[in-house]
């Protein structure tokens, strides 16, 4: 697969060819699908965003509609990394109105204006680079947590919780030398200098 900027999720195959014209022009290679359930199928096959990208998501469709679409994709936490631009019909405005108060990037009333769709689908990818930056840290985080033996971790708990060598040695009945010894590879593992760093780095964990 092409690395993929924009994807297009459609019924109306004039709609879907004029926005991939239109962003090739702009040199943001893109994605078609007709329906929602056919880019759901994607999703369900586990695909992930790897990298800055959004979707411009018809709200009304045959099958799956996009508001339908939309609610899976929160429940998956896709919508942040991969920010949702509605595409409506004049009687669909409230919709969508609703559907950015539930945290949808925006939306954008057909016929649409071509510079000001592809500004916010610029804006929308700036988004999505700062949310999909954030997931990977997180999981390469969780890597190197992965990485550390029960008793480190052990360790690791009592420093985060601002112990002293000598205290941690009693808590655990090991050496203080033992406990130096787990501590510094707790440091090279997680790659932090101090307590305080570490400590961060879980914080930072908790919230991703």
């Amino acid at each position: 697969m092409i690395d993929v900027s924009v994807f297009i999720v459609d019924d109306d195959a004039s709609v879907r060819e004029a926005l991939a014209w239109l962003l090739r022009s702009r040199r943001l290679p893109s994605q078609v699908f007709d329906s929602a359930d056919a880019f759901w199928q994607m999703v369900e096959g586990g695909w992930e965003p790897a990298q800055a990208c959004c979707l411009l998501l018809d709200v009304r469709m045959p099958g799956l509609s996009g508001l339908a679409l939309f609610e899976r994709l929160i429940e998956r936490g896709l919508h942040q990394t991969m920010p949702v631009i509605f595409l409506t019909g004049h009687g669909d405005v409230p919709t969508a109105v609703d559907a950015v108060k539930r945290g949808a990037f925006d939306f954008c009333e057909k016929p649409f204006s071509d510079n000001a769709l592809v500004d916010r689908i610029e804006q929308a990818l700036v988004q999505s680079a700062s949310f999909v930056q954030a997931r990977r840290e997180v999981a390469q985080l969780r890597q190197r947590l992965g990485e550390l033996t029960e008793r480190e971790r052990d360790v690791m708990r009592l420093v985060v919780d601002g112990l002293p060598n000598k205290r941690i040695a009693d808590q655990l009945e090991i050496s203080v030398r033992t406990v130096e010894v787990h501590r510094a590879r707790v440091f090279d593992k997680m790659e932090v200098k101090s307590a305080v760093e570490l400590a961060n780095l879980l914080r930072h964990l908790q919230g991703g």
